[in-house]
């Protein structure tokens, strides 16, 4: 089975039901729910999610779609290490260095985000969910 980080917009695309996103990020769980593939996000990308989402959605209704989640796709913690190599590293985007950096530290295979451009110094290979679900299928 292949490992993942989903990138928070993948996160706030189910939260935020966000068209026209929504669908290709519904597909990706259905990936976890058929153990095809493990997913996992970066415990800074909670804290993200939660900001993005309870402007939309409320405190109530943030904490609960975080707890539901949370069930399904482990968070990976976010060490002093991590956060000096996103601070060391040539990335423009702090968030996304501390996502490279989690995912690789936690030995994952993959990052899926909408956001590609971002991470073109990774050192994990980054796909988006269109070609997550096309390749991990």
């Amino acid at each position: 089975m292949k490992t993942v980080l989903f990138d928070t917009n993948i996160i706030l695309d189910i939260a935020l039901k966000r068209e026209p996103h929504f669908k290709a990020s519904a597909q990706l769980f259905e990936l976890i729910d058929r153990e095809v593939i493990g997913a996992y996000i970066s415990g800074s990308s909670i804290t993200d999610i939660y900001y993005a989402a309870r402007k939309d959605k409320g405190n109530e209704l943030t904490r609960k779609f975080l707890l539901e989640l949370i069930q399904i796709v482990p968070v990976l913690g976010v060490n002093h290490e991590i956060i000096y190599q996103a601070l060391q590293s040539s990335f423009a985007d702090f968030e996304d260095a501390v996502q490279v950096f989690s995912a690789f530290a936690n030995n994952l295979d993959y990052i899926v985000t909408r956001n590609k451009k971002d991470f073109t110094d990774s050192k994990i290979e980054v796909l988006s969910p269109e070609e997550a679900i096309s390749i991990l299928t």
